[in-house]
């Protein structure tokens, strides 16, 4: 399998984690790193940004691929089996607009920021 039918299939895999948040079916650890991943699929706000050489684009190449391959392994098969025929048909009216899943990125930027500002204060 080539580089670009596992981004194709990682395309497919991200809105079934979206719907296996929602399972009663599908474990808290699941629900835990699935909401981690969805956040960070959707999120605008990139925890590495795309304008820093190599390094932006690298965290998309690497990390969401791995959140998409550890929230799976949590999930169980015939679960996520459910969730991705009942994907197909999620994103037929645009993204989900859900920006509170962009709130984790968010809040690792501000801890950041604040650790910088307080390491040239001091």
């Amino acid at each position: 399998m080539n580089f670009k039918e596992k981004m194709k299939r990682l395309k497919k895999y991200v809105p079934a984690i979206f719907i296996a948040l929602k399972k009663k079916e599908t474990p808290i650890i699941a629900k835990f790193f699935a909401m981690i991943t969805v956040g960070y699929a959707l999120s605008p706000i990139d925890l590495i940004p795309d304008f820093i050489p190599v390094l932006g684009y690298l965290d998309d190449i690497i990390l969401l691929p791995l959140l998409v391959s550890l929230t799976i392994k949590f999930i169980p098969d015939d679960v996520l089996h459910k969730c991705l025929i009942e994907s197909e048909s999620l994103w037929a009216d645009g993204k989900p607009k859900k920006w509170y899943y962009s709130l984790p990125i968010i809040l690792i930027w501000i801890l950041v920021i604040l650790l910088l500002i307080k390491l040239i204060i001091t």
